[in-house]
C-alpha cells in the first residue's frame, strides 16, 4: 500500500522525470523481496511484485484519460493530452529497466544465474530459435523486417487485451519485457568489462560507465519505440475498458472513445513498423 501511494496520476502527468526513479524504487523492492520470500521462479516473482507496485497509478490513469474523452471535443487535443501519461509510463519503464539491469551486473555469478533463469533462458530461446532457422543462410533484411514486425504484432495483440480484460494487467507485459531488456544489457555489460579487463588488466569506472551507456545505446535504440507502441495500445485497450463500464455502448461518450482508442491503436501500429525498421537497418550498422 505504501509503494502504490507514492504518486497519483495527475502529479506523474505534472513531473513525468519522477517516475524514473519510482521505478528504480518499485523493481529493486520487488527484487529483494523475491529473493528474501521466494527461493522458486524469482524472475516471475520480481515482475509479479514490480507489476503490483503500480497497478493503483496505472488504473487511475486509465480512468482519468477516459474522462479526458468526455469533455475534449478535439481528437487532436485528446491525443496530445493522452501523451501525458505515456510520457511518465516510458520513465517508469526506463527505471524499471535500469534498475533490472544494474542488479544483473553488481549481483555474484551465483545469484545471478538464480533470479534472473527466467529471462536468461527466454534471451537464449530467442538466440536459438533465430540461429536453427536461419542456420547456412544469408538473413535477407526484408524478411527479418517482416519477423520482427509480426512478432513484435503479437505483443502489441497481447499488450491491447490485457489492458482491456484487466486493466494494469498489460504493465505485466511491459514489466516482463523491462526485465528481459535489463537482463540483455547486464549480459553484455558484464561480456565488456571481462574482454577490458582480459586486455588492460583493469576495469575502472570510466569502463563501467562507457560499456553501461553503450549496452543501454544498444538495446534502446529501437527498444523505446517498440516499448511505447506497447503503451500507447495498451492505454487504448484500458480506455475501451473503462468506457464499457462508465457508458452505453451506443452512448456519444462510447463513440468517442471508441474513436479515440482506434487511434491510439494505429499509431502504435505505425511505431511498431518504423521500430522494426530501425531494428534491421540501423542498430546493426550502428553495433
Amino acid at each position: 500500500m505504501v509503494l502504490e501511494m507514492l504518486i497519483n496520476p495527475r502529479k506523474a502527468e505534472r513531473t513525468p522525470w519522477e517516475l524514473f526513479f519510482l521505478g528504480l524504487v518499485y523493481a529493486s523492492v520487488a527484487v529483494l523481496l523475491s529473493m528474501w520470500i521466494f527461493q522458486d521462479d524469482i524472475g516471475l516473482v520480481m515482475v509479479f511484485l514490480t507489476v503490483l507496485a503500480c497497478t493503483y497509478l496505472v488504473q487511475g490513469t486509465l480512468r482519468l484519460e477516459e474522462k479526458k474523452d468526455e469533455r475534449i471535443r478535439s481528437e487532436a487535443t485528446r491525443l496530445r493530452e493522452h501523451t501525458k501519461a505515456l510520457s511518465f509510463m516510458m520513465f517508469l519503464f526506463l527505471g524499471f529497466t535500469v534498475a533490472f539491469s544494474l542488479w544483473y551486473i553488481l549481483m555474484p555469478n551465483t545469484m545471478v544465474s538464480k533470479v534472473f533463469s527466467t529471462q536468461i533462458e527466454t534471451i537464449s530461446s530467442i538466440n536459438a530459435q533465430l540461429a536453427e532457422e536461419y542456420s547456412g543462410h544469408a538473413i535477407a533484411a526484408r524478411t527479418l523486417f517482416a519477423r520482427i514486425f509480426f512478432n513484435n504484432t503479437k505483443v502489441l495483440f497481447f499488450s491491447f487485451i490485457f489492458a482491456f480484460f484487466y486493466g494494469a494487467g498489460a504493465m505485466f507485459i511491459l514489466a516482463w519485457n523491462a526485465a528481459v531488456v535489463g537482463t540483455a544489457i547486464g549480459s553484455f555489460v558484464r561480456s565488456g568489462l571481462a574482454a577490458i579487463a582480459q586486455d588492460i588488466g583493469f576495469i575502472g569506472i570510466g569502463s563501467y560507465l562507457s560499456t553501461y551507456s553503450l549496452g543501454i545505446l544498444r538495446y534502446m535504440t529501437h527498444g523505446w519505440l517498440e516499448i511505447l507502441a506497447y503503451f500507447t495500445v495498451a492505454l487504448a485497450g484500458g480506455i475501451i475498458s473503462v468506457a464499457v463500464l462508465r457508458h452505453s455502448v451506443r452512448s456519444q461518450e462510447f463513440r468517442r472513445a471508441l474513436i479515440d482508442s482506434a487511434h491510439l491503436a494505429a499509431i502504435s501500429m505505425v511505431m511498431l513498423i518504423i521500430a522494426a525498421g530501425i531494428e534491421v537497418y540501423v542498430t546493426p550498422a550502428l553495433f
